[in-house]
């Protein structure tokens, strides 16, 4: 009896072998029979903070019957040397999406999700008016349902024409009250009408979102922040799911 869309994201916990580092926010995209796990690539490695975490970890339901059973499942980062997530990059630079495929066979008999698929992205030159109200789905702060281990929704707006490269970036902008947790959450606007408004998840898959935008000039003492946030478009998961 809940929306679907809370059963597509997930709750993603970073480690460093045992030792337990941060909290963030991913999806699930399949495309054909293969299953993958969405984030931000900072997520996952990001050299400026000294963030090198060998393995993750996410919380599934495993009872259609009852949420509040969950399991985690841990998902390792490397193999023999070699990194496992796949992200991208265009001429602007590193595009701070991240992409892991999910071993289906390792997952639990019973477990309980629902995933994004290419029939869900809207890809630029898709149309979204600018100040469109669109969700972000994820889990600041790690602050989430603790009973029913479900993400929280917090409601943006398209700040940017979207289809066009912010600044020459790969991503535009929402207005949104955002926190650290939230990276790697899902920018989702409701489908209307036939087709995907029908569907099991009724949702377009617009971007994923990144990190706050700010000024580096600001005044702090004399202006506040421009709550603003980067929010990478989604088509990107076409490339990188491919192969």
């Amino acid at each position: 009896m809940i929306d679907s869309l809370l059963l597509a994201v997930t709750r993603i916990a970073t480690f460093d072998g045992e030792r337990a580092l941060t909290h963030a926010s991913g999806f699930f995209f399949q495309r054909d029979d293969r299953l993958f796990l969405v984030t931000s690539r900072h997520v996952l490695v990001d050299a400026p903070s000294a963030h090198h975490p060998s393995r993750i970890e996410i919380e599934l339901h495993v009872d259609a019957l009852d949420l509040g059973r969950s399991t985690g499942f841990n998902v390792p980062l490397f193999r023999d040397g070699g990194s496992l997530w796949r992200q991208g990059s265009d001429a602007s630079g590193e595009i701070d999406v991240a992409m892991i495929e999910i071993e289906r066979a390792a997952l639990p008999a019973a477990v309980l999700l629902q995933a994004f698929t290419p029939a869900h992205l809207l890809r630029p030159p898709g149309h979204v008016e600018v100040g469109a109200s669109v969700l972000v789905v994820g889990f600041p702060l790690g602050f989430h349902d603790t009973l029913h281990h479900l993400p929280v929704v917090r409601q943006a707006v398209v700040a940017s024409a979207f289809g066009l490269r912010f600044q020459g970036q790969g991503y535009f902008l929402t207005d949104a009250r955002t926190h650290r947790g939230t990276s790697g959450a899902p920018v989702v606007l409701r489908a209307r009408g036939a087709g995907i408004g029908r569907a099991a998840l009724p949702w377009r898959l617009l971007g994923v979102h990144s990190a706050r935008l700010d000024m580096a000039d600001r005044d702090l003492a004399q202006d506040e922040s421009l709550g603003l946030n980067c929010a990478w478009y989604a088509d990107i998961l076409m490339t990188l799911s491919s192969g």
